[in-house]
């Protein structure tokens, strides 16, 4: 089979090839897929540029998720799953023609039609439907702020939270995304680069402040969030996008924990707040029956038309340097895949 290999960390367009190499072999509660689409989160660029700690050293194939048909069971597997067409989560190995993951990995997708935009329900919607309904509890009338609101996660953290009758507030980086946003539902929409975003925030807030942030981005924005927060509320960090970009290693690193602060536990007991860091590479790889939540919620709330996944690129397999590079520019929309 073929897969698409990370030879070497930087420029996108020299970082890949395609190689031939062999089909994975799967074990007891495993499926094999045959991959008609993977799709990009931005862990896959961290990745690239070696800042994420969890990549498999080179040379290595990236990618957490995956749609297609599942090809072969493994011992244990419902074997009403064999010839369904699914989306999944991988620990990487998804940038390839086959694909082996858990079977509580994978959720079925009826229309066959909508295989391209269930990649969005994977990494991404898993990740924003486990930060807004699993280690949170959204309620009619809280207010949601929502970072990098036009992105993959984000997008669809818009969708749940006004789903649940939350007031949305969404900060993204252009005009054009401000216009995206609120097609989506979004109550208010901040452009970051215009504005001063925990000002515009504390002017639509007043004293009420904030529920739940939810936070893609880390560094400055962490302690702001902190600071919008109302009893009850919380940050949910995810991501560390500020730390993309930089370009002294160590030192980008430990400015970006510097910008975060100091952490006092007992401050929080004070305030009645708190901080919720998600990774779902952990979840899946610990706590296979939440993901398996994740993933099936996303999918049934996709087929009922209450979530929908804008898909903001699309490339072939010979373009991944191209897709690379446009997830890595912050100026995509909603979801980025490949096709074989």
């Amino acid at each position: 089979m073929k897969a698409i290999f990370l030879t070497k960390t930087g420029d996108p367009s020299k970082a890949f090839e395609i190689r031939e190499t062999e089909k994975p072999q799967i074990g007891p509660g495993e499926v094999l897929i045959k991959v008609a689409h993977f799709g990009l989160n931005y862990a896959d660029v961290l990745g690239r540029l070696g800042i994420y700690p969890d990549r498999p050293p080179l040379p290595c194939v990236l990618g957490y998720e995956v749609a297609g048909k599942i090809e072969e069971i493994g011992e244990g597997v419902d074997p009403n799953l064999l010839g369904r067409n699914v989306a999944g989560f991988t620990r990487f190995g998804g940038y390839a023609e086959y694909a082996r993951t858990l079977a509580e990995g994978v959720t079925i997708i009826q229309d066959e039609s909508k295989l391209k935009e269930s990649l969005g329900l994977i990494t991404q919607g898993g990740t924003a439907y486990y930060c807004s309904h699993i280690v949170n509890n959204l309620f009619p009338g809280d207010i949601v702020l929502v970072h990098a609101a036009a992105g993959g996660v984000g997008s669809i953290l818009v969708q749940l939270a006004k789903n649940a009758g939350c007031t949305v507030i969404g900060t993204c980086g252009s005009q054009e995304k401000v216009a995206f946003v609120k097609d989506l539902g979004a109550d208010h929409v901040i452009n970051y680069r215009t504005s001063n975003y925990w000002e515009e925030v504390e002017k639509l807030v007043g004293k009420k402040k904030v529920r739940v942030t939810f936070n893609a981005i880390a560094g400055k924005s962490f302690k702001k969030d902190l600071s919008l927060l109302e009893p009850s509320g919380s940050v949910v960090l995810f991501g560390a996008s500020d730390r993309s970009g930089k370009k002294f290693g160590i030192f980008s690193t430990l400015n970006l924990v510097r910008h975060m602060g100091l952490i006092i536990p007992i401050t929080f007991v004070m305030k009645s707040i708190s901080v919720i860091g998600v990774n779902m590479l952990r979840i899946g790889e610990h706590k296979t029956h939440l993901l398996k939540n994740s993933l099936d919620e996303m999918a049934r709330l996709q087929e009922e038309g209450k979530i929908k996944v804008h898909i903001g690129g699309e490339f072939k397999v010979d373009e991944i340097g191209k897709a690379h590079e446009l997830l890595g520019s912050r100026k995509s929309m909603g979801k980025i895949i490949v096709s074989w």
